[in-house]
């Protein structure tokens, strides 16, 4: 699923590297404990988070992710951004829920990733 489809889907705004927006990605997880997205999740996944600091960012590095979605209106700081803007990941926000955002993804046909 397109990531501008998902920004279309719950209404997100992106808040960095808007020119990756075309890009696919194929499961999303969601967490806010960045050792099990270390330990489950894969390349092009969707990464729903509501932890807005830099090991999110570094995290999504080491796996080679391309966007991560900040939900409950969370908004990173601009240190955050602009790393996110140097390694190319799309960050996006909404103000829903990460419970919602999930079951309005996989409703759209966005699965999870398989444990």
């Amino acid at each position: 699923m397109q990531l501008k489809h998902i920004m279309e889907l719950i209404d997100a705004e992106a808040i960095a590297h808007p020119c990756g927006l075309d890009y696919d990605v194929q499961t999303a997880f969601g967490s806010d404990l960045m050792s099990d997205v270390l330990a489950y999740v894969e390349e092009d996944t969707l990464l729903i988070t509501g932890l807005t600091n830099q090991q999110v960012i570094r995290t999504a590095e080491m796996l080679d992710l391309k966007a991560i979605l900040f939900v409950r209106g969370k908004r990173p700081c601009l240190e955050v951004i602009e790393l996110a803007e140097e390694k190319q990941i799309v960050l996006m926000t909404t103000k829903q829920s990460l419970f919602n955002v999930s079951g309005i993804l996989y409703q759209n046909g966005l699965s999870g990733i398989k444990l």
